[in-house]
C-alpha cells in the first residue's frame, strides 16, 4: 500500500491528509513541515485520518511533538479528524487524548492553496541518522505528553540514543 501525507494550508488553518500508514518513515517529512508552519505563525493544525490505514509510535510522537509546541507557545491546538476506533485507542492509550482534540467526524479537507504530497522515497543511507533522531524526539514526546509512557518505551528510548550515538561517534 502506497503511504503519502498531503498538506495545504487553508487561511489561518494547516491541513495535514494522511493516506495508507502514518509511520517512521514519513515521520521526518511530518516533523519538518510542522517545525517551518510553526516558524511561519500558524497555531491550527488538523490532522485528517479518513484515510489511514494504521499509525506506528513514532508517528504518534511527532503528532505529539507539535501538539506539545504549541502549548509551550500557548496558543493553538492539534485537532484530529476522522478519527475511527482502531486510531483512537492507538491514541488514548498513549495518553495523547489529553493533548489533542479527537473527533470521529469532522469536516473534510477543503481546498487548500497546496495540498501536496509531502513524502518521497528517503534513501535509506543519508536518511537513516535523521531518521533515528525523528524516532528519538517523537518517543521523547510521547513520555513528555503522559509520563507513563517512559515505563512503555524505555527499550525503544534506549536503543536509539545507543544507535545515534554510536552512528555519531563512528563517523
Amino acid at each position: 500500500m502506497e503511504s503519502s501525507i498531503q498538506v495545504g494550508i487553508n487561511g489561518p488553518t494547516v491541513w495535514v491528509k494522511v493516506e495508507g500508514k502514518g509511520s517512521f518513515l514519513n515521520s521526518g517529512n511530518l516533523k519538518e513541515f510542522a517545525r517551518e508552519m510553526l516558524d511561519r505563525g500558524y497555531r491550527e493544525f488538523v490532522v485528517d485520518l479518513a484515510d489511514c490505514a494504521m499509525m506506528d509510535s513514532t508517528f504518534m510522537g511527532t503528532m505529539a511533538s507539535v501538539a506539545l509546541r504549541l502549548k509551550e507557545l500557548g496558543r493553538g491546538h492539534l485537532h484530529v479528524v476522522h478519527c475511527r476506533n482502531r486510531s483512537r485507542e492507538l491514541l488514548s492509550g498513549l495518553g495523547l487524548d489529553q493533548i489533542f482534540d479527537i473527533r470521529a467526524d469532522g469536516t473534510t479537507a477543503p481546498e487548500c492553496e497546496a495540498l501536496d504530497r509531502a513524502s518521497k522515497d528517503l534513501s535509506r543511507d543519508s536518511k537513516k541518522q535523521e531518521q533515528t533522531e525523528t524516532m528519538l524526539e517523537a518517543h521523547e514526546a510521547l513520555c513528555e505528553a503522559a509520563p507513563e509512557n517512559l515505563f512503555r518505551f524505555k527499550d525503544v528510548l534506549d536503543y536509539l540514543k545507543q544507535d545515534l550515538h554510536h552512528k555519531t561517534s563512528s563517523k
